[in-house]
């Protein structure tokens, strides 16, 4: 046993490198999985270093390089579903580079969005993956030259990963006329946000062609509808909901049950996101997938591209939805 295991002194690289019987470079070289180091070799001083209980330096390490090996995940509302799903696939992808991520909830508070990255920014992280609250660039005077993607929002700054909300909103329409309605709601999710307003626009779009556009209202990305949405939810003026978000989906559902009515038996509903909170509930609830799982993997890659490579021209990558039938679609009630 070495005088560090017997100290208790946290060992060092050097002490490592003297247990493994070779130089500090090749030890170096075998922990980072870097340079060229024969497999014997790489795995005798990972079995030194796991016995000394080596952990590297990550201070010195970024002094070193310039590089955290840390990124930032900045989100709007964790209280929504779609978010901590979506933050499981960032840090899971980015475990897979070797990075560790930051998470943080602005609680839809633009204070606390600046407050979050400058905080992220002072801990060195070496990029910023960002889900806006909205449209808004509260972070233009902050980021500087620092590499940023965003998610959903525009940006003409960043890097965007974004989603077909139009094809979205008008899959759902479409379903709900091929079921055989001719009264249709639609629910839209905060206009402030361009997105937001496409999906139901397009669903609108699609059902003004028809003429089967009940009525069009807003509400907030919450289960929890404003009076004026509940009580046109359940007040039989349509018999089918386009709704801009699974959250709200779930909330009119509940809505129309405390008022007993049937989904989809008197009222059929499309959500838009795919939560898992939409396949548990009874009868599971028919959606517009967005693919999260695919969007976090792409987010993490784009970033640590743009820190790679920051002179490179900015991407925007858009990626597709699809329609997912469970059970809140049927024909309309019989009159």
């Amino acid at each position: 046993m070495t005088k560090d295991e017997n100290s208790g002194k946290r060992p060092t690289l050097k002490d490592v490198a003297l247990a493994a019987g070779v130089s500090v470079a090749t030890a170096s070289y075998a922990l980072n999985d870097v340079g060229s180091v024969g497999g014997d070799t790489r795995r005798h001083v990972l079995e030194v270093a796991a016995r000394l209980g080596y952990r590297p330096n990550l201070s010195a390490k970024a002094m070193r390089t310039g590089k955290t090996s840390a990124i930032g995940l900045i989100l709007p509302d964790l209280t929504n579903p779609f978010f901590p799903a979506l933050a499981q696939n960032v840090v899971h992808a980015a475990r897979e580079s070797a990075y560790s991520v930051f998470v943080t909830d602005t609680q839809g508070s633009h204070e606390a969005e600046r407050a979050a990255a400058q905080a992220l920014i002072q801990r060195g992280v070496d990029g910023l993956i960002w889900f806006p609250i909205n449209d808004e660039d509260t972070l233009a005077d902050l980021t500087g030259s620092l590499p940023v993607l965003v998610l959903d929002r525009d940006n003409p700054r960043h890097d965007l990963i974004q989603i077909d909300v139009d094809s979205g909103g008008r899959m759902a329409a479409e379903r709900l006329i091929r079921a055989g309605h001719q009264r249709i709601g639609v629910i839209s999710g905060p206009t402030d946000v361009r997105s937001s307003r496409q999906r139901s626009e397009s669903s609108a779009e699609v059902l003004r062609r028809h003429d089967a556009l009940a009525w069009h209202l807003h509400n907030a990305y919450s289960f929890d509808l404003e009076p004026a949405v509940a009580a046109a939810v359940a007040d039989g003026s349509a018999t089918a909901l386009c709704v801009g978000a699974d959250l709200i989906a779930l909330g009119a559902i509940n809505t129309l049950r405390q008022r007993g009515l049937r989904v989809p038996e008197d009222v059929s509903i499309i959500g838009f996101d795919n939560i898992p909170y939409g396949a548990l509930a009874f009868p599971g609830l028919s959606t517009i997938n967005i693919p999260v799982e695919e969007m976090g993997i792409e987010a993490v890659n784009t970033l640590l591209r743009r820190i790679a490579k920051p002179t490179e021209s900015r991407r925007r990558l858009v990626f597709d939805v699809t329609y997912v039938e469970r059970g809140t679609v049927a024909p309309p009630p019989a009159a």
